[in-house]
């Protein structure tokens, strides 16, 4: 028995991404320059963020701690994704397996819960401006991102708790590019019948709840601002598009898996290509592109900069 649930199976075989080999190699040089501009521009902004003493303000406190998340989730899954392209075996062991799957779903919470404070933050600014430092202060802030680790670690354990004693003797492929509950579930010498309940109840209840909460925000701060402005949406408009276009991109994989769990066909993988890459990548552009403080933030660097070399 080699599993540490005394299980048979000692190793996962990832089936990866399909295609030919151009394709591959393709998607290689593709995924290998998003990753890094997830991590150069999620770092960069979480540095500003830091040094910069112009944007020590509740949002941007919150947007440094979702760059520092969405690191972290692309971590979990790109590089190996990456490296596995190329390779005709794509294993996993079965601790990386269930460690993979635990930071997925540890992260995975986290960022659930930053999204609603960050839909929070901007929800007070815009509709109760002068209770917008009472509201959230410092404490607030800080407790929001304790309640995300909170139950984000509270949701995975949850779920663990069930799969590590699960049976597994066979078969061991896993027809995704990374280790998930239902992936794993279904290759259990067991009737996976109340976890496959359980991980809907879990995941899929977090997943819904939280995008209809945040579709709602959304819908307050426009109907707030339409009647402020005699009904012109037209700038709020453009600026929550970009948030409600990441938001729908991070939680339609989500749901499609977690709400309608275990799917015949393998479309999930393809989709939540979307969370560990697209929404990572996407997040610093979407978040500060359209900011005016970070903007000046980042030409006060440069000048700074400029001036010290020359």
């Amino acid at each position: 028995m080699d599993g540490p649930n005394d299980s048979v199976v000692s190793e996962f075989v990832l089936l990866g991404l399909s295609g030919s080999y151009e394709t591959k190699v393709f998607l290689t040089l593709i995924f290998s320059w998003i990753y890094l501009g997830i991590i150069l521009g999620n770092l960069f902004i979480l540095l500003l963020v830091i040094f910069n003493s112009h944007l020590h303000s509740p949002m941007y406190f919150l947007l440094a701690n979702l760059s520092f998340i969405d690191m972290g989730v692309a971590s979990t899954t790109v590089p190996k994704m990456i490296t596995d392209l190329l390779n005709e075996y794509k294993i996993i062991s079965f601790q990386g397996c269930m460690v993979q799957i635990c930071f997925i779903h540890i992260m995975g919470g986290v960022e659930m819960v930053l999204l609603i404070a960050m839909a929070f933050d901007r929800y007070t600014a815009i509709c109760k401006p002068l209770y917008y430092l009472n509201i959230m202060n410092p404490k607030i802030c800080v407790s929001f991102v304790i309640t995300g680790w909170v139950i984000g670690v509270t949701h995975a354990m949850s779920q663990f708790a069930f799969i590590i004693n699960l049976p597994f003797c066979g078969p061991n492929k896993v027809d995704s590019f990374y280790c998930d509950f239902p992936r794993i579930i279904k290759l259990a010498c067991t009737d996976g019948a109340k976890f496959e309940f359980i991980v809907a109840a879990n995941s899929g209840f977090m997943s819904m709840g939280t995008f209809f909460l945040l579709i709602l925000s959304y819908i307050f701060i426009l109907v707030t601002v339409w009647k402020r402005s005699s009904g012109d949406l037209s700038k709020a408009f453009v600026t929550l598009s970009a948030h409600i276009t990441v938001v729908v991109l991070f939680f339609t994989p989500c749901m499609f898996l977690y709400v309608w769990p275990f799917p015949r066909s393998s479309i999930d993988k393809y989709l939540f290509i979307a969370d560990f890459a697209l929404t990572p990548v996407l997040n610093p552009i979407i978040y500060t592109l359209r900011n005016k403080e970070i903007k000046v933030a980042i030409k006060r660097l440069i000048k700074r900069h400029y001036v010290k070399f020359c």
